[in-house]
């Protein structure tokens, strides 16, 4: 086999590899919604306990949990991930960046997850939610023309 040949089986898999990391990226999201909201698996809150739904924190854990369920299934995932994005760019600047100085390193003022998160959701925005998700189903099954559904 030569190298032309694997390097052509390696991009055939990029598609796949964009599901699985919307499906991985989704996945650990979700935990930063339910570590605020239910404690599970523990409490990140400052002090313990959980964040009240009617703040700022409440409604991002929300938008975690649920818009992190969506893209985890890939349903709605362009537009979804542009907005949990957008929340992402909004908790870095608001929670890392704004009280700890903006240009200090993301890894130092505790904002690398917001920032990588920030524009993993960006690209999926852009790219897509690959092969393994609802959207694409949901597409493919558009494109059954009914005549050959019925015969």
């Amino acid at each position: 086999m030569d190298g032309r040949n694997v390097e052509a089986r390696w991009r055939a898999l990029s598609p796949h590899l964009l599901s699985l990391l919307r499906i991985v990226a989704a996945w650990l999201f979700i935990q930063y919604g339910t570590t605020k909201l239910f404690e599970v698996p523990a409490s990140i809150v400052p002090g313990g306990g959980t964040v009240p739904l009617a703040s700022q924190g409440g409604v991002g854990s929300l938008l975690e949990l649920i818009g992190g369920a969506f893209l985890l299934v890939g349903l709605f995932s362009r537009p979804i991930a542009f907005v949990l994005s957008g929340e992402m760019a909004v908790a870095y600047l608001i929670g890392h960046a704004g009280p700890q100085g903006w240009w200090l390193f993301p890894v130092v003022n505790g904002g690398a997850p917001a920032a990588i998160f920030a524009f993993v959701w960006l690209y999926v925005s852009a790219a897509g939610p690959g092969p393994w998700s609802l959207d694409a189903w949901r597409e493919d099954a558009s494109r059954v023309p009914a005549a050959a559904e019925s015969g």
